[in-house]
């Protein structure tokens, strides 16, 4: 496995897929990347030589920010938003959805598995009544 920026990306997939796989690498950056170190988009990463290895991994160190760098600094920014107390921070610190989606029904990724909150019907609070009275 060819390993770019400390990460394996798979042997098999084409070089252009692979290197997805980088945190902050999607699919037109990985194109620009390619054509700036001038390998062909279909080639396989198992075909690479070291020395395109070498090439791709010195253009993304010196023109992108990428993997740990880049996710501490999107972590950097949620911290500075719950700090100053804003609409978008505080929406962070509760775990609710930041971009203004409903949250009525939905946004069960954000606020996870409903919590069931259980309700006391007449007839039952009757039956307790009446029992501790007599």
């Amino acid at each position: 496995m060819p390993r770019i920026v400390g990460v394996d990306i798979p042997r098999e997939k084409r070089i252009e897929v692979a290197l997805r796989y980088l945190y902050g690498i999607g699919p037109m950056t990985a194109r620009e990347i390619l054509q700036k170190v001038q390998v062909s988009v279909d080639k396989r990463a198992k075909d690479l030589t070291d020395e395109e290895v070498a090439k791709i991994t010195s253009v993304i160190q010196r023109e992108y920010k990428v993997e740990g760098d880049l996710r501490r600094d999107v972590s950097g920014h949620i911290k500075r938003l719950m700090e100053i107390g804003c609409w978008r921070g505080l929406r962070h610190k509760k775990g609710l959805p930041v971009r203004g989606q409903r949250t009525r029904t939905n946004a069960r990724t954000r606020k996870g598995p409903r919590k069931t909150v259980g309700v006391k019907r007449a007839a039952t609070l009757r039956k307790s009544d009446s029992r501790g009275k007599g």
